[in-house]
C-alpha cells in the first residue's frame, strides 16, 4: 500500500482514494495525520523570517545567490 508524505497509509488506486476522501468529508472515517512535533508558532516565525529576508535582499544579491545555486546544481 502506498504511503503519504508523512508515512500514512493511503489507497493505491484513484477510486479508493476518492472513497476515502468522501468518508473523511462525511465523518465516517477519521484522517490520520500525525503531528510533526514542531511548534506551530515556531513554524509561523520561520515563514515570516524567510519572507523578511527575501524582501531585504537586493536584486544583485538575489542574482548572486541564484547563480551560485545554479552552478552547484550543474556541477553534479
Amino acid at each position: 500500500m502506498p504511503k503519504g508524505p508523512k508515512g500514512q497509509k493511503r489507497p493505491g488506486d484513484v477510486i479508493g482514494a476518492a472513497v476515502l476522501v468522501a468518508k473523511i468529508a462525511t465523518g465516517e472515517a477519521e484522517e490520520n495525520v500525525k503531528d510533526d512535533g514542531k511548534d506551530p508558532a515556531a513554524k509561523a516565525l520561520g515563514a515570516k523570517g524567510g519572507k523578511k529576508r527575501a524582501k531585504n535582499l537586493t536584486p544583485e544579491r538575489r542574482a548572486e545567490i541564484a547563480r551560485k545555486a545554479a552552478e552547484s546544481r550543474w556541477k553534479k
